[in-house]
């Protein structure tokens, strides 16, 4: 089950794994991003695409919420994708921008979530037409769960092309307790 805590520390890992991918990559020449590795989305930029794409449209649906999360307007500003597998960007260098303005909607929005925001049934048009209501909190514990498992392939190519990502568990953010 979602808990607006966990939404929070969900974003938090978020950026910080974004942030350590997009650096790993940022070390490779730019034919070893675009080569195909032979994954789903094919490429390093392709998958790193794929997330973009997701996140948007998944935003776009959570902007309709009526909480109205103003937060996620930044992300309303980004290119619109229209398939699954667009390559919204080129290059690493304006998919890393975007990536920034994107992770701190994300981390924005995520502060902003209210335990009675998690219980209301989102309608919404999923990416092949069909009409979908699903409970929000489901909704964000999916899309947070898409976000891990590609950055997974992400950087398993990394490693195939000798980037280390370094430490990539939850764990390492979850604070401390023991008195």
């Amino acid at each position: 089950m979602a808990d607006p805590r966990h939404i929070v520390l969900l974003a938090q890992y978020n950026a910080w794994m974004n942030a350590k991918v997009l650096e790993a990559a940022a070390r490779l020449p730019a034919e070893a991003l675009t080569a195909d590795w032979g994954a789903f989305f094919r490429s390093i930029l392709g998958t790193l695409n794929h997330l973009m794409v997701a996140d948007l449209l998944w935003l776009r649906r959570f902007r309709t919420h009526p909480a109205g999360y103003t937060t996620l307007d930044p992300v309303m500003a980004l290119p619109p994708p229209t398939r699954l597998d667009e390559a919204l960007y080129a290059d690493l260098a304006s998919l890393a921008a975007d990536r920034q303005v994107m992770d701190t909607a994300i981390s924005q929005w995520a502060a902003c979530i209210r335990p009675c925001d998690l219980n209301h049934v989102l309608a919404y048009t999923s990416s092949t037409g069909t009409a979908c209501a699903r409970r929000f909190g489901d909704l964000i514990v999916h899309f947070f769960n898409h976000q891990t498992h590609h950055r997974g392939q992400v950087t398993t190519l990394l490693t195939q092309a000798g980037q280390d990502v370094g430490i990539t568990d939850l764990v390492a953010l979850i604070p401390d307790e023991a008195p």
